[in-house]
């Protein structure tokens, strides 16, 4: 137990590190890369496909590292996970919708949480058997941005708590 303890905390204190590297942020290019393909389910999503070298002039550091290079950001630090405006939640790479302040409650994780997202095929969830844990990735269906992980102790009606990486999302506030 101490082992793998010891190796979880390396790994984020390893991507912290990278995340603070660093790089430029400039403005994001006005060309993008795209073609269609189908996902998982009989939806159809306009695939937005770059090379690393265009996401990193797109992003800042930090979102380039946890979207492109499944990083994490730190518990309690992120723009989101303390944020109760009215709004909806999009990725920061492509701007597709993924959740409503509807959804969004307060987990106590330092994540925002969220039990359900406004589309189940606007995300997509593979298995994360990464560094000794069994977890359930989330991405985003159109760009395969890291989004964070879903978990099985959620609030009702869903039992769901997806737990997203402020960095990851793009809020866009409601204007009533």
């Amino acid at each position: 137990m101490t082992s793998s303890f010891i190796t979880v905390a390396l790994f984020l204190c390893n991507v912290f590190y990278s995340c603070t590297e660093n790089k430029s942020n400039n403005v994001p290019p006005q060309s993008t890369k795209s073609n269609f393909r189908q996902n998982d389910s009989t939806t159809m999503h306009k695939k937005i496909i770059k090379t690393d070298d265009e996401w990193e002039a797109q992003l800042s550091n930090e979102q380039f590292c946890i979207t492109r290079k499944k990083g994490t950001e730190r518990a309690f630090t992120g723009t989101y996970w303390n944020n109760h405006e009215q709004g909806v939640y999009s990725c920061v790479c492509c701007e597709l919708p993924l959740f409503s302040s509807e959804t969004k409650f307060e987990s106590g994780s330092g994540w925002p949480s969220f039990f359900s997202p406004v589309a189940k095929e606007n995300i997509k969830e593979q298995t994360d058997n990464m560094y000794g844990m069994s977890r359930i990735e989330i991405l985003c269906n159109r760009c395969d941005a890291h989004l964070g992980h879903v978990f099985d102790d959620g609030p009702k009606p869903t039992g769901l708590r997806y737990c997203i990486n402020s960095a990851s999302l793009k809020f866009v506030k409601s204007s009533n």
